[in-house]
């Protein structure tokens, strides 16, 4: 190994003397704030000290825009031996320095690389006052260090630090300095000039100087020149700059867009605006006397976050002029359109497009490529980017960014893919998929209960194009399936049909309806919001229904889905929601909860109001807000000072239940244009209105005062500020920062709060926040059941993640959250964004749920004995996360959240490196991470529930779907869920199985659709009853929109039972409806299903939806229920029922043959196939009613055997 390692040095430092110089990575250590912006070479060796060579010979600088500082008219300063400096105060018209980063070029003289760096400057005298003598030292630093291959040389000889003895200056006498220069004359013409000079005298205690430290002295004796200005109204002002008219007044007012009378407005000539000429008062009133009425100027007036305005003057007699400025709110910029994704083959062109908006309008676009600032002179982009003559290189992710005064924004990126013409994007080989068939359909070849159907890649092709150069595509081609095959699956007794898919191709993708379903309700009672208003943005949509629910279509390329809820009754606060959705269509349930608004109490308008915020029990106040005497103003900015009616609700983020109730997703757009998360302190909506007519009312300054010892973080307390909801974006916006203040409560206590103020005007909803950036990934999926088998996990699920606090003693047992997360699960599980921490594993923690459709999803268990295979977490990992179900120490709370501690991995463990937490850079390989690496995992509780669809279909994938006339949902836009109920006599819950068939269609009579099994639940309030609520086939069009189809359904108990009452009106209506099934068979039941929607009356629950599972969801609860518009878990047997079905309990110790084949599996076949052919007796098939016209039809059916009959279930069966 040494003999190696010699080598490799050499190779090394051969490999740096061959080099003619090489530039470092770039650098930017120092964000202008402050005095500017400094990228010194001494702080970036100290962060960075292998990555810098010794004496660098150049330097370069660039802004993160990617321009030079001549580029942009900014003064800098920079060398290769110091390094880069920008000063605010030296920069023309005010402006600040730009966010610079530097890079440095280093020799290639290996010498020059190694050994001692340059001494540093020496420090500053230890001793201060004048006459005294100290010390100084310098250090420098041995270049030959760790981090590479240089680190194999010698140290360095000699000391690394120098002292030396420094004397201060002796201390001066005092006496003035020489005069200074004159100032210049203040009249460039005539009489009454001055000018000044000025002198100093140096500090001392001894003495002081005698006289005065400035003189002043007349000047310019000069005569003025005549004024050549010829006006055509008034006369020319004195200094001749333009005309005035003494006897005209000009009156005006600032307001708002929304038509707020603004005060304080600055009111200036728009080609003068550094002299003020008026201010507008509380009524945004203002008077200007002196301009000409019809002047060409402009008055422009400009507020503190309002945006500049000009207007015109308009004359109203020969002495008076008018004129109003309307002023928008300052609005950051906001992405109206994102670039969308797109596919090329080599050598087409493409176009990107971005549309953002603000007040002032971005005019400035830049695009990334990779990450990486495109250059402009190159690319010659504005807000679209064209790539012409594309090649490989060309492929990969961009997303454009845009600059006003107010901020930044970027859009999201957009994806780039380039196809070699000679290699097909979507190849016609399907990929494996496995389906789970029935328990009596064991596979011998491979072993298993699963069969490969293949499915398609999800790919895009290219396609045609009429012009590659729009903004969007038009028609989008996807690799989809081309041909099917039908095959036999051999099962005990029956063969079962099944089609797999045997070629891909590129056809046009399928784009089912994206939707959000759900249903908005008091967080404290439940209460619905009954016909609230539903705004997207700032355009009202709808309204919720009488019973709180809603339905919102997300509109095509819709990136953020912003909701907000208006409560017209009032009893509610205005909130605002950001959903998730899954873009790849289907619905997606939300359960909105509502704060009830508080109660109004009476403030006096000319007394000081304190209202306090937070109301936990036990717990003091978060804040309070403290409103000075004759702070409230109507719209038209009259001051109001009657009795005002104030309702304010705090979200008190101490009380866990208040989450669901929290506005929007806690972001805000950074000074990148980044979105960043918040971590809260509190929320809280205001309203004041005057008691009389109940109109709004306004403020002006109030203050918030916060407690400071509620902050358990220290950096918090530097970091907090206020900040106000955009109801149109979902995002937060800063309103101003917070100053430290001590204040003494009684004799000895003194306690330290935080003081902010903001004014109360269009927005009502506040935040106190603190923006976090210790942020990483966690990796959560979804499964059908708990085997957790990776072929079988659930998409459309929507993962929840809560940021907690723990409070100091109670480690394991937070109470406070800080923000909260949703994401919906695609085909690789779920990335939720957390806060979290590298030093102290329970710094933070989280509480993670899972929905869909309104079901909660159980978690992993954590108790009596953790198991990690379980889990999804590998030791040691999972003790350092310290993961608990909900029900770890209480057997009697719900099984559907899960705890852990949010410790960022150490990317030096290799136990840490494989997730289920990924640092927040590494968001790529969290969605990218295959199903084998760590991850915490949910499922459905589903027992003895199972689906098989003869064309294969994956409900949680809609673009899976696959038009053919056996497929079991006909119309991807459009899904209709039916149920049956059944109700079972007997002492144990039995599995009821509908085997579905074609019925009246030519193209699938008697040929299988799929089936269906379930098994009955106990009904706690009734004896020996339950009952299964069974899907089967609705009747209606196939695929091809051509013919109805009245599925043939066989509903059937797996056990000794028979058939001991069927639905009056159920029975009724088949009669009515012809052709009748007979039911000779009493151990089943058999019919043509209904086409028309059923309800409870007829035992037949029948629900429509744009998504499968939800639409199933919610059939199966008012299927539980008995009702035709209710939801319940709990089974209701005596409710609603279709059919009713009497079974005996088995001999004892005879076990049912899925028991039998799930113990001993090759013995139960084996016996099976022995008692098949002596102990058979068949049925003749279900029989058909003729039609009037004496048609009369034959369905084959399954064949069963006598109640009283030693019954073996897997019997043969008619061939599908």
């Amino acid at each position: 190994m040494p003999a190696l390692t010699s080598v490799l040095l050499s190779l090394v430092v051969l490999d740096y003397v061959a080099a003619q110089g090489e530039w470092t990575s770039w650098f930017n250590v120092d964000h202008p704030g402050g005095e500017g912006d400094f990228e010194t070479l001494e702080a970036i060796r100290f962060y960075y000290r292998e990555r810098v060579c010794a004496r660098p010979t150049d330097i370069q600088a660039r802004t993160t825009e990617w321009e030079l500082p001549e580029e942009v008219g900014e003064v800098v300063r920079y060398n290769a031996q110091e390094g880069f400096r920008c000063l605010n105060h030296e920069q023309p018209g005010g402006k600040s320095c730009s966010n610079y980063h530097v890079r440095f070029l280093c020799p290639p003289d290996p010498t020059d690389w190694l050994g001692w760096s340059d001494w540093a400057a020496w420090s500053s005298c230890s001793r201060t006052a004048c006459g005294k003598s100290g010390t100084q030292t310098r250090q420098r630093s041995c270049l030959n260090g760790s981090g590479s291959a240089l680190a194999q040389l010698p140290k360095c000889p000699g000391k690394s630090t120098e002292r030396r003895v420094c004397m201060t200056e002796p201390c001066p006498e005092a006496k003035w300095s020489s005069w200074g220069a004159w100032s210049p004359c203040s009249k460039s013409c005539g009489s009454g000039g001055k000018r000044l000079r000025r002198r100093s005298c140096p500090k001392s205690k001894l003495s002081r100087c005698a006289g005065r430290p400035s003189e002043v002295q007349k000047c310019s004796q000069l005569p003025c020149p005549a004024c050549q200005l010829s006006c055509d109204m008034g006369i020319p002002s004195k200094d001749c700059s333009g005309c005035v008219c003494p006897n005209h007044t000009l009156l005006g007012t600032v307001r708002s867009a929304e038509g707020m009378a603004l005060a304080d407005a600055r009111i200036f000539l728009a080609e003068r605006p550094l002299a003020l000429l008026a201010r507008s008062d509380y009524r945004g009133q203002f008077t200007i006397r002196g301009i000409c009425a019809g002047s060409s100027a402009n008055i422009s007036a400009k507020r503190e976050r309002f945006a500049q305005a000009d207007a015109s003057v308009s004359a109203n007699s020969s002495r008076t002029s008018w004129a109003e400025i309307v002023l928008h709110w300052l609005e950051k910029p906001y992405v109206v359109a994102h670039p969308e994704s797109k596919v090329r083959t080599i050598g087409q062109k493409v176009r990107f497009c971005c549309h953002i908006r603000g007040t002032p309008e971005p005019k400035k676009y830049y695009w990334y490529h990779n990450g990486t600032l495109l250059d402009r002179k190159t690319y010659k982009y504005d807000h679209s980017l064209i790539l012409r003559k594309l090649n490989l290189q060309h492929a990969g992710s961009y997303h454009c960014k845009a600059s006003s005064d107010v901020g930044s924004i970027k859009s999201s990126a957009a994806r780039l893919t380039v196809i070699d013409p000679g290699v097909p994007a979507c190849s016609a080989q399907p990929e494996e998929y496995l389906i789970r068939l029935p328990d009596d359909c064991f596979q011998e070849e491979t072993s298993s209960y699963f069969y490969n159907v293949g499915r398609c890649p999800d790919a895009r092709c290219a396609g045609s194009l009429a012009d590659s150069l729009q903004c969007q595509d038009g028609t989008e081609h996807c690799c989809t399936t081309r041909r099917m095959e039908e095959r036999e699956i051999h099962c005990v007794g029956y063969i079962l049909p099944v089609k797999v898919v045997a070629e891909c191709g590129c056809a046009p993708c399928t784009h089912p309806k994206v939707l959000v379903r759900g249903k908005a309700s008091a967080a404290d009672n439940g209460e619905p919001l009954r016909f609230g208003e539903i705004y997207l943005g700032v355009e009202k949509i709808g309204f919720t229904g009488y019973q709180g629910t809603f339905t919102i279509e997300v509109p095509p390329d819709t990136k953020r889905l912003v909701v907000k809820f208006v409560d017209r009754m009032q009893k509610f606060v205005d909130t605002v929601k950001v959903f998730p959705f899954d873009q790849r269509g289907g619905a997606v349930y939300q359960d909105v909860k509502l704060m009830r608004r508080k109660k109004p109490v009476d403030l006096e308008a000319r007394e000081t109001n304190v209202i306090p915020l937070g109301e936990v029990a036990g717990e003091d106040p978060v804040g309070e807000i403290i409103i000075p005497p004759g702070s409230f103003f109507r719209p038209d900015g009259q001051a109001y000072n009657g009795t005002v009616k104030a309702s304010v609700t705090f979200l008190d983020p101490r009380d866990i239940a208040t989450v669901n109730a929290a506005s929007s997703d806690l972001n805000f757009i950074n000074a990148e244009g980044d979105l960043f998360p918040l971590r809260t302190y509190g929320m809280f909506s205001v309203d004041f209105w005057e008691e009389e007519t109940h109109r709004g009312l306004e403020t002006g300054r109030v203050e918030v005062k916060m407690d400071a010892e509620l902050i358990k973080m220290p950096d918090h307390l530097q970091k907090m500020k206020l900040w106000s909801l955009n109801p149109a974006t979902g995002l937060w916006e800063e309103e101003g920062s917070f100053r430290p203040m001590k204040e003494r409560r009684g004799k000895r206590e003194e306690r330290a709060f935080l003081i902010g103020n903001l004014e109360i005007r269009e927005r009502r909803l506040f935040n106190l926040d603190v923006p976090e950036n210790r942020r990483c990934f966690v990796k959560v999926r979804a499964y059908i059941n708990e085997k957790f088998n990776p072929s079988e996990q659930l998409e459309g699920v929507v993962i929840t993640l809560i940021n907690l606090e723990p409070r100091p003693g109670y480690p394991s047992n937070p109470q406070a959250w800080g923000r909260f997360d949703s994401v919906v699960t695609g085909r690789n599980g779920a990335c939720l964004p957390a806060f979290c921490d590298s030093q102290r594993a329970d710094a933070y923690t989280a509480y993670v749920t899972a929905t869909m459709g309104g079901e909660e999803l159980e978690a992993v268990p954590s108790s009596p004995k953790l198991n990690p295979g379980a889990v999804g977490v590998s030791q040691p990992y999972l003790n350092k996360l310290g993961y608990r179900r909900s029900d770890h120490e209480d057997p009697a709370l719900k099984k559907t959240a899960f705890k852990v501690n949010l410790a960022k991995p150490n990317q030096n463990n290799i136990d840490e490196t494989n997730g289920p937490i990924y640092p927040y850079r590494s968001l790529r390989e969290c969605e990218a991470a295959p199903v084998t690496a760590n991850h915490f995992r949910f499922y459905r509780v589903e027992v003895d529930k199972y689906e098989y669809n003869v064309v294969p279909f994956k409900e949680s994938d809609l673009t899976t779907w696959t038009g053919d006339y056996l497929s079991w949902w006909p119309n991807p836009q459009e899904f209709r869920a039916c149920y049956i109920k059944v109700k079972i006599n007997g002492p144990q819950e039995y599995m009821v199985r509908s085997r579905n068939v074609g019925g009246s269609h030519p193209r699938t009579r008697g040929q299988l659709y799929g089936l269906r099994d379930s098994r009955s639940v106990r009904d706690l309030e009734v004896y020996n009853s339950s009952a299964a609520c069974v899907e089967f086939k609705c009747s209606g069009m196939l695929y091809d929109q051509g013919l109805v189809d009245r599925t043939l359904v066989s509903i059937i108990p797996q056990g000794s039972c028979y058939r001991t009452a069927v639905n009056s009106y159920l029975r009724e209506y088949l009669g009515r409806h012809p052709p009748v099934v007979e039911n000779n068979d009493t151990a089943a039941f058999t019919m043509l299903a209904p086409v028309d929607p059923l309800g409870h009356n007829y035992g037949i629950y029948t629900v429509t939806d744009q998504n499968p599972r939800l639409a199933k969801e919610i059939a199966i609860g008012r299927c539980f229920d008995g009702t035709s518009d209710g939801f319940s878990r709990a089974m209701r047997s005596e409710r609603g029922t279709a059919l009713t079905f009497t079974c005996h309990e088995k001999p004892v110790g005879r076990k049912s043959f899925f028991q039998r084949l799930l113990e001993t599996p090759a013995q139960t076949l084996t016996e099976i196939r022995r008692e098949m052919g002596g102990n058979e007796q068949l049925r003749g098939p279900s029989r058909v009613v003729a039609y009037p016209s004496g048609l009369r039809t034959v369905f084959p059916t399954p064949t069963r055997r006598t109640p009283s009959g030693r019954r073996r279930v897997g019997t043969a069966r008619t061939r599908q």
